[in-house]
């Protein structure tokens, strides 16, 4: 019943009129004008803004004109090795003697270059076809090396030229000699398979490797120069490792993918 009587008193009673109506308090004004001062500056910001992405991706440290498998041209057996890995040959020179049923068969190089792979001893049974020897097509000692970073194709659109490129070297320590310092050269938009992988490293593991997620983009990177490292090449560090660098080392490169306006990601 008391409830009942306020009610009805108030209604008897005269209404307030005089009294201004007050629609907000002024803290609630001055949240309004914050978050409308902040929806302002992220619309500017997401239309003339820019936001920087990478990607990373497997690498291999190379020459530029890759590598080469040489085959036995008859089936036999190996009677002479007559070079031996890591050695520099000239085009033509004699690698090993394989004994058929014709006679003796020498395998020569196609091009000059450094053994890289050899894959055969004496004494052992070779078929016609079989791979005997990977050889890297690099003319001097001098030069230089570049790395081939292995991108998945669907971001190879986004890869601008002159790109800037960070390669953690397999067998550098990162944390004490940083990473080595790149940018992109060329981009090939042809998606590679596991044979075009093997026949430009020499190698058909690492071609089977480098696709095993797919079939991937071939970018190659020019590695930054420097004279005052031991390397030649500039890294994230002052010095760098204290050796020098040796082409078919394994990397991991970080290609950076050209800047986006965050408005992008909201249009189809």
């Amino acid at each position: 019943m008391q409830f009942r009587q306020q009610a009805l008193a108030k209604l008897q009673s005269p209404e307030e009129l005089d009294l201004p109506v007050r629609l907000a308090r002024p803290q609630g004004w001055l949240a309004l004008g914050v978050t409308v001062v902040v929806m302002a500056a992220a619309s500017v910001w997401a239309v003339t803004g820019s936001v920087a992405s990478t990607v990373s991706a497997p690498a291999i440290l190379t020459h530029g004109q890759g590598s080469y498998l040489l085959q036995s041209p008859v089936a036999g057996q190996v009677t002479a090795v007559l070079a031996r890995q890591g050695q520099r040959l000239p085009a033509n020179a004699p690698l090993l003697k394989v004994r058929g049923d014709k006679g003796e068969t020498v395998v020569r190089t196609v091009a000059a270059g450094r053994v890289t792979t050899l894959a055969a001893t004496i004494g052992q049974i070779v078929q016609t076809g079989t791979d005997v020897a990977a050889v890297e097509k690099v003319a001097h000692a001098s030069d230089p090396l570049y790395a081939t970073v292995y991108v998945p194709a669907e971001n190879a659109a986004a890869i601008p030229a002159h790109a800037s490129v960070d390669l953690t070297v397999s067998s550098v320590p990162t944390q004490r000699y940083g990473v080595l310092r790149g940018e992109v050269k060329s981009v090939d938009r042809t998606a590679q398979s596991a044979q075009s992988v093997s026949a430009f490293l020499g190698d058909s593991q690492l071609g089977e490797q480098f696709t095993r997620k797919g079939r991937p983009v071939a970018v190659l990177v020019e590695l930054a120069t420097s004279s005052s490292t031991k390397s030649g090449y500039r890294w994230s560090t002052s010095d760098g490792p204290p050796f020098r660098l040796d082409s078919m080392t394994l990397a991991t490169g970080s290609v950076r993918l050209a800047d986006q306006h965050p408005v992008d990601w909201l249009l189809p």
